[in-house]
């Protein structure tokens, strides 16, 4: 849900090691989503004892935290200089839509032919305060359901490696957007809801043909900024 927003959910700590219960991954959603909305800007320094009074934990996690993002490109850290937040590249961002495009939709396809009742009733679940989130113009909200949905429908394709990509390329794409794109309106916001709640439908269905055309609508096209570049 590009339009909406986007930050790891339960589904998407499933893939790896990092549970949802664990407060690194706790601090891990709230750092990224600030990074992600914009509240922690591009260049800002990243002072691990602010963060760990910031988001109420301890020294150990907030460097477990960024030393993920710094895997995903998301920060950068430096001998001497410390860790900030990384700059944003609408070349990167082109690349990684376009990736994004080829393995979502493949993803979509395969959830239409794999996924199963579990799968569905999470799929679902992500969107089920989407209406209030919009109303509420709760860009918090909206990030942490763009990627829940996303990463829902790609664990729901049965291929850990492509579910495993869409959480990275969803982070490095989701940054460019709300900075290209700006704060979507209540219209928009809606609109893009109602998209994803008809690739849902499509993949519920289990009509992988619906399910590809919807994931292209639902994923839209790029800045015109990130086009130019």
């Amino acid at each position: 849900m590009n339009r909406l927003g986007a930050s790891p959910s339960q589904s998407s700590a499933g893939l790896d090691e990092w549970a949802p219960s664990l407060l690194k991954a706790q601090l891990y959603n709230r750092i990224l989503v600030d990074i992600i909305i914009g509240v922690l800007g591009p260049g800002e320094h990243l002072d691990e004892n602010v963060l760990a009074r910031r988001y109420n934990g301890g020294l150990a996690g907030v460097r477990d935290a960024l030393a993920r993002l710094a895997l995903e490109g998301l920060v950068v850290r430096k001998a001497r200089v410390g860790t900030t937040v990384a700059l944003l590249d609408p070349v990167e961002a082109r690349d990684a839509f376009e990736a994004r495009r080829l393995v979502e939709i493949q993803c979509a396809v395969l959830a239409a032919r794999h996924a199963t009742d579990a799968d569905l009733a999470a799929i679902r679940a992500t969107l089920a305060d989407g209406e209030a989130a919009v109303e509420a113009n709760d860009s918090r909200a909206l990030a942490a359901m763009d990627e829940a949905f996303h990463v829902a429908v790609a664990t729901a394709s049965g291929n850990r490696t492509l579910a495993k990509m869409v959480v990275t390329l969803h982070h490095q794409t989701a940054r460019q957007w709300l900075t290209a794109m700006q704060v979507p309106s209540r219209t928009e916001s809606l609109q893009a809801l109602a998209e994803h709640r008809d690739l849902a439908k499509a993949i519920a269905a289990g009509d992988a043909t619906a399910a590809q055309a919807a994931m292209e609508k639902a994923l839209g096209d790029l800045p015109d900024d990130v086009k130019r570049s």
